[in-house]
Order: structure tokens, then C-alpha cells, then sequence
């Protein structure tokens, strides 16, 4: 057993810059995972830095001195950002409240919808089935609105958190990009000089990764917009709610569409009933979905991402466990990571032996 240990260790690690780049990976997964919570801020400022410097540059190449691109962009960022804020936040908020006021005559009215299945199907759904959907039903929205109150409960001190990263996020973001170069070099300083296989991997990762980001930034911007105008036309209830769910779908591939349809459909039929509006907006939700799916992610995200189906739901599943919400947005850049690492990692193969050359007769 130990002979096999030593064997698997030395086809894998016996190249010191494997080593180096394994070492690499752990300490940084290590950060992350067990100071997270405390190094959020920092975090959340990296990131966005990092896409922000990606329009940077774009205007850099439009011969922009740096200085004005980056004045442009963090302008541009800092005005997003008070929309956010005292524009969107607020109204996102209003529209909760209503709607969790609306949640028991949603619930009533699809209780009476479901118990008539047992007459028009009793051979497919029985009355005690669907006694037994409803009560679970009624203790997840019981847990949920637990959880809603506790949250309000402690609202104060996140409210405080909030606005100190409110301030402090942007001023991180600011000095990241003013000072790239200066951060860069001074990072670099602590790594070994050997780290060519990190460096490789890094290039293979860095514009796959950069690229999904501000694709799916853009994304859901478009899907947000498109959904809000729809519903707007269509007239339905919460319309920038609904559309906020909607865009934000995106971020989980296969499973966020069709989660958020629940909502849309329900808000939609408390609404309509089986009047056609019901069906319109049904119709103009799967129509955005579509678009977006078979339309919209190929423009955004071809060549960036080449992972199986089951790769992207696995990284989702596990880094989303690992890390919550951050951990399913960054689920695909994660795995694409670890294909790049296990692409460039290097392998020893077993000699094999070579048969021996017949005497000659």
C-alpha cells in the first residue's frame, strides 16, 4: 500500500513546479474556505477589479491613456452602483413586502387549483397526495417566513455591515486598478522564481474566465431588461421583481430557469387565473428563455467555456456547497480552472518494457 502511495506520488509531484502550482491551489481554496466571512470585502473588491480592468484595457486600446480609462470606467461603476443602491435596492424591497402579503391568497388559490386534479385524474393523483404536497408546501413557507423574520430581526447590524461595504468595496476597487502594477509585482515577489507551469495555467485560465465573467455580468443585465419590459407590456404584478429572479437565474445553468418559473407562473395565474394573460406571460417567459439559452449564450460565450453538461452541474453542485451563491457564479471559472490545471498538470508514464529482439536463428 505504501509502495502504490509513493508510486502515485512520485508519476504526480516528482516535477517541483507541480508541487509549486498544487501548493498554490491549496493555499488559495484554504483562504477562501476558512476565511471567506472575514476577507469578503477584499474578495468582492478583486473580483470586480478584475473585470473592470478587462474595460480598462479595451480602452486602452483605443490609445486612451490608462488614467482617463480608468477615471471612465470607475465613474461608470461608482454610478451603477448608487442606481443600485438608492434606486433598485429599494424597489426590489417594496416589491418583496407586497409580495409576501400576496403569498397566502397565491397559496389559496393554487390549493383550490390542485385539489381538482383528483377529479379530473384520479387514476394518476389521489386526494391524499395532494393533502400531503399542501401541508408540505405550508411548512416550507412557515420555515421561510421564520427565516424572513429572523433576518429582520438582525437587520440593524446588517444594515451597518452594508453600508461599510458600500464605502469600502469601491475605495478597494479604486487602488487595485490605480495601482495594478505596484500590487502585481509585489505579490510576484513572494512566489518561487520556478513557476512556469503556474504561469501557464494562469494565461490558459485568465481570459476563459475574465471573459464568462463580463459575459455573464452582460447577460444578466439583458435578460433583466428584456423580462422587465415584457412584463411591463403584459402587465403583470411585481414586474421588476419577477424580472430581478429572472435575470439571476442565470447564474445556474439548467436549474435556475426553470426554479424561477414557480414564481412567474404563480404571481402570474393569483393574477390572471386561466384568463389568456395567464397564458401570454407564460408563453413570453419561455420565449425569453429560449432566446437566451439558444441565442443569446452562444453570442456571449463561444470558445469561452468548453465543459460537458455534467461537468457544469457537478461544479455547480459542489462549489455552490462549498461557498453559497458566490460558490454557483463562480462555478463554471472554478472548473474551468481545475480542466486547465489537470490539462497542463505533468505525468510520468510507467515505462513499459520493451519485448526482447529474437536471436537470430
Amino acid at each position: 500500500m505504501i509502495e502504490l502511495i509513493r508510486d502515485w506520488y512520485r508519476r504526480h509531484f516528482s516535477d517541483p513546479q507541480a508541487a509549486i502550482l498544487a501548493l498554490l491551489l491549496l493555499l488559495g481554496f484554504g483562504v477562501v474556505l476558512f476565511a471567506g466571512d472575514i476577507l469578503a470585502p477584499l474578495l468582492a473588491a478583486i473580483v470586480i477589479a478584475y473585470v473592470l480592468d478587462g474595460a480598462i484595457e479595451r480602452l486602452q486600446r483605443l490609445h486612451i491613456p490608462r488614467a482617463v480609462a480608468l477615471a471612465i470606467v470607475f465613474t461608470l461603476f461608482v454610478a451603477f452602483l448608487v442606481f443600485l443602491v438608492f434606486g433598485l435596492v429599494p424597489m426590489l424591497l417594496k416589491q418583496t413586502g407586497q409580495l409576501i402579503r400576496e403569498v397566502p391568497g397565491i397559496v389559496e388559490r393554487s390549493q383550490a387549483l390542485l385539489m381538482q386534479l383528483p377529479e379530473r385524474y384520479p387514476r394518476l393523483v389521489s386526494e391524499e397526495q395532494v393533502m400531503s404536497f399542501i401541508a408540505a408546501v405550508r411548512r416550507e413557507l412557515l420555515a421561510a417566513g421564520q427565516e424572513v423574520l429572523s433576518v429582520s430581526l438582525s437587520s440593524v447590524m446588517g444594515l451597518i455591515t452594508f453600508m461599510v461595504y458600500i464605502i469600502l468595496v469601491p475605495l478597494m476597487v479604486f487602488f487595485f486598478l490605480k495601482d495594478k502594477r505596484k500590487i502585481l509585482d509585489w505579490v510576484a515577489g513572494f512566489l518561487p522564481r520556478e513557476r512556469g507551469l503556474s504561469v501557464t495555467v494562469w494565461r490558459e485560465v485568465n481570459d476563459g474566465v475574465a471573459n464568462y465573467i463580463r459575459g455573464k455580468f452582460v447577460e444578466i443585465i439583458i435578460v433583466w431588461a428584456v423580462s422587465f419590459v415584457t412584463f411591463t407590456v403584459l402587465g403583470l404584478n411585481f414586474a421588476m421583481l419577477l424580472s430581478f429572479l429572472v435575470g439571476i437565474s442565470v447564474i445556474v445553468p439548467y436549474v435556475g430557469a426553470a426554479v424561477v418559473t414557480i414564481p412567474v407562473a404563480a404571481v402570474a395565474y393569483y393574477q390572471w387565473g386561466t384568463e389568456p394573460e395567464f397564458l401570454y406571460a407564460v408563453i413570453a417567459y419561455a420565449v425569453i428563455q429560449f432566446l437566451d439559452g439558444n441565442l443569446l449564450v452562444p453570442i456571449l460565450f463561444s470558445e469561452v467555456v468548453n465543459l460537458h453538461p455534467v461537468a457544469i452541474i457537478a461544479a455547480v453542485l459542489v462549489f455552490g456547497g462549498i461557498w453559497g451563491l458566490w460558490g454557483v457564479f463562480f462555478a463554471i471559472p472554478l472548473a474551468t480552472l481545475v480542466k486547465a490545471v489537470l490539462t497542463a498538470w505533468p505525468r510520468q508514464r510507467e515505462a513499459r518494457p520493451q519485448p526482447e529482439a529474437s536471436e537470430a536463428s
